[in-house]
């Protein structure tokens, strides 16, 4: 017999590949302090921070939007800003953290 009330809410999260992929990356980047290395791992970091940010503000949830925003903003590869030294590997870490959380925490309802 099947029961009229409704499933479990299913939910997709469209942020988790994406974030995944820019946590690896930004745990990686220490081994390419400076040069070509270091410049696609900006490339792939401000990319996957826009693509994170477009998913966080599909699902509503804009704080989250903000904050990859201004990730973007600081691994941008166009103008960089010239950080180094344990401040830099600190704020790395900080951002694969962020970017895995937001992976885990931005859903959306899956369509029916």
């Amino acid at each position: 017999m099947s029961s009229s009330r409704p499933g479990p809410a299913l939910f997709q999260r469209n942020a988790l590949a994406p974030g995944l992929l820019a946590a690896i990356t930004l745990f990686l980047s220490p081994l390419f302090p400076d040069g070509t290395g270091a410049t696609i791992i900006r490339f792939v970091v401000a990319i996957l921070a826009v693509i994170v940010a477009w998913f966080a503000l599909q699902a509503k949830q804009w704080w989250w939007t903000i904050v990859f925003v201004a990730v973007a903003i600081v691994w941008n590869p166009a103008y960089p800003f010239e950080f180094e030294g344990p401040w830099w590997i600190t704020a790395q870490i900080v951002g694969a953290v962020l970017f895995l959380l937001a992976g885990a925490l931005i859903k959306t309802p899956r369509p029916s």
